[in-house]
């Protein structure tokens, strides 16, 4: 019992060796003979590469991964949407914050109608885009 316990004690320390040489340069690792570089991926029960070398798994993308992601589709029919019914109320409000230039306030007032910090910012730069696109569409005109 005696005798694994000190070829335990010697593999861990020719493992602490051995992972020091990856921070040393090569050159330095030929100057000392006692350090012993080491495979990577090593069928051992300790150090930081234990464990049996496996190849990893592919695992195919699932199509939950894209959820969100806006298409060219969908995009179409949100502009579509968003022409015909307009702004709701609460945008509308929000919208004449951001034109007197209370971006703060704005961001407050919608964050408070939609519930969460994120999308209330996503909403303060959904509108504030759609002003500067109205001002520029203006400027073109005039």
């Amino acid at each position: 019992v005696l005798r694994d316990f000190v070829a335990l004690l010697q593999a861990r320390a020719l493992l602490r060796r051995a992972t020091k040489v990856c921070f040393l340069s090569l050159a330095s690792a030929v100057d000392r003979p006692e350090t012993i570089v080491m495979a990577r991926a090593m069928e051992m029960a300790v150090g930081l590469n234990k464990g049996h070398k496996v190849t990893k798994n592919q695992v195919k993308v699932r199509p939950v991964r894209r959820k969100g992601k806006l298409n060219k589709r969908v995009k179409f029919v949100r502009d579509i949407v968003r022409e015909v019914c307009g702004f709701a109320p609460y945008e509308k409000r929000a919208m004449e914050l951001l034109k007197v230039g209370k971006d703060k306030r704005a961001l407050k007032f919608v964050k408070k109608r939609l519930g969460a910090h994120i999308r209330g910012k996503r909403k303060r730069d959904e509108l504030s885009a759609h002003l500067q696109a109205m001002r520029k569409a203006q400027a073109t005109t005039h």
